[in-house]
């Protein structure tokens, strides 16, 4: 079972970090400091899509981490 926890945890790691690299791909440094006029835009999309996947792949990978502390004791 702690096999099972670690491999979730790897998988969700990764894939969250490839999520997160997918959405700032069209952002510049400036963007991030206010100099994009659009930041208060809403997310349309393949951005919200994949903005959601990076939080459930987050959800994912604290909970695999929380299971897999508790299953060693």
């Amino acid at each position: 079972m702690k096999n099972l926890f670690n491999i979730v945890t790897v998988i969700s790691a990764l894939l969250m970090v490839l999520t997160v690299l997918i959405q700032t791909r069209g952002q510049s440094l400036g963007a991030s400091f206010g100099g994009d006029s659009n930041f208060y835009r809403s997310k349309r999309g393949a951005e919200a899509v994949v903005f959601n996947a990076t939080i459930v792949l987050a959800v994912i990978f604290v909970l695999s981490v929380i299971l897999s502390i508790l299953s060693k004791k």
